[in-house]
């Protein structure tokens, strides 16, 4: 029993770590010379301007698609540490035989939001690189990076362990 709860835990932080990551890094697309993410456009290793300053200035157009992006793959991370942080709690207040049922109710909405944000950006990638031409003239042609792929474990991740949370009843 106990290997299986220690699977559930280092699964759980490696798909919190996952989510730190994709959600950090600069890397959603990238080419050889630039990368991008939903934070900010980088032409070379130190030219970087922040998307944030962009679209204070006008010069960005459709923000609020990358805010969108922004907020869910904040809370999906958010959410994700508020789950373990359940688990943990209903480690140790459930009675025999209990399911973890808040724990994952929890996991799998930070799996919803990790859904939702990486399928914004991959649906609004291309209008948006077109309609801020200015910014993402060198950019165009690129492809996924890292981190873009990691949002996707991720979300195949909560959800794994969304699950297993629903499944799992708490033993001696």
């Amino acid at each position: 029993m106990l290997v299986i709860l220690a699977f559930i835990i280092i699964f759980h932080i490696v798909a919190l770590a996952l989510l730190f990551i994709s959600t950090i890094n600069n890397a959603w697309w990238v080419g050889e010379t630039f990368s991008a993410d939903i934070w900010r456009v980088c032409s070379n290793s130190t030219n970087c301007t922040e998307i944030n300053d962009l679209s204070s200035s006008d010069m960005f157009t459709d923000y609020s698609i990358m805010q969108a992006v922004q907020a869910t793959m904040i809370l999906s991370t958010i959410l994700c540490c508020l789950s373990f942080l359940v688990f943990l709690l209903q480690l140790f207040r459930l009675k025999q035989g209990e399911r973890f049922t808040l724990t994952a109710i929890i996991q799998l909405m930070s799996c919803l939001c990790v859904m939702i944000g990486a399928s914004i950006y991959t649906d609004r990638r291309q209008d948006l690189h077109q309609q801020n031409y200015k910014i993402y003239y060198l950019m165009q042609e690129g492809s996924y990076g890292h981190s873009f792929i990691l949002a996707w474990v991720s979300f195949s991740f909560t959800f794994i362990s969304g699950l297993m949370y629903m499944i799992l009843r708490k033993r001696k």
